[in-house]
């Protein structure tokens, strides 16, 4: 199957499809309060040669994928809060003419009958390839490992899996290092979601009804549950990547 990628500020008339294309995230994964800063079209508009729409043979936008320009301090190590960092330093670097040395990737989404097609790689490449075509020479990725399903287990032990080819053992990651990524360390603190009580309900179908860590399908981490004040807080680790987006 052929795909067309297109930048967003070359096709404009995309961004309705693109917003009302179907995923697969977690509830819970849509309320992130960080996020919000970021996923309303006027700030998308801002960023939109630095967003991808991908449509199939018959023109349906069936991907997407989102990145954000940002100043990254040289030496060290990438920062410890990941996504929802990258979210903040992208915008305030641009609401205060701080100029950027990199691009991070935020999102790669498919429509749920395309998953399996290859097409998350075929986005991935297209971000590196349009952050080159922009002048940077580096795309960063805190990576969501698709395959960990164990919430108890530490990021750290898990991303260190390897299979006997050397390859990471996590699907996701090893689509990153087969695209000339390389792992660079875990963001302990990628994305934080606070919630009330009856909000992770709502969005779980759990009780939440006792104090301590809950197992939450789809996360990461267990959910860290306060039953006595009424508020349970996720702290999703990711996995930092970097890319050279040219030879």
């Amino acid at each position: 199957m052929d795909f067309t990628v297109s930048v967003l500020a070359d096709r404009p008339d995309l961004a309705e499809a693109a917003w009302g294309m179907p995923d697969s995230w977690p509830t819970f994964m849509t309320h992130d309060p960080i996020a919000s800063l970021y996923y309303r079209p006027e700030v998308v508009e801002r960023f939109a040669d630095f967003t991808l729409v991908c449509q199939d043979e018959s023109g349906s936008v069936v991907g997407k994928a989102h990145s954000i320009p940002l100043y990254v301090s040289a030496g060290g190590g990438l920062p410890d809060d990941g996504w929802d960092g990258a979210v903040l330093r992208g915008i305030r670097d641009r609401m205060t003419a701080v100029v950027p040395n990199t691009v991070c990737a935020l999102e790669i989404a498919v429509t749920p009958e395309m998953q399996g097609h290859r097409l998350s790689s075929v986005l991935l490449t297209g971000l590196r390839e349009n952050a080159g075509r922009l002048g940077f020479d580096e795309l960063i990725a805190p990576v969501r490992p698709n395959g960990k399903t164990d919430p108890r287990e530490s990021m750290s032990s898990y991303a260190a899996g390897r299979r006997q080819d050397g390859l990471p053992a996590d699907p996701w990651l090893r689509v990153h290092v087969r695209a000339g990524g390389t792992i660079a360390g875990v963001a302990p603190r990628s994305m934080v979601i606070p919630g009330t009580l009856e909000d992770w309900r709502t969005w779980t179908g759990l009780p939440f009804d006792q104090s301590g860590p809950v197992d939450v399908p789809g996360a990461l981490a267990p959910v860290l549950c306060d039953a006595q004040q009424g508020t349970a807080v996720y702290v999703e680790p990711n996995v930092w990547v970097r890319h050279r987006t040219r030879a």
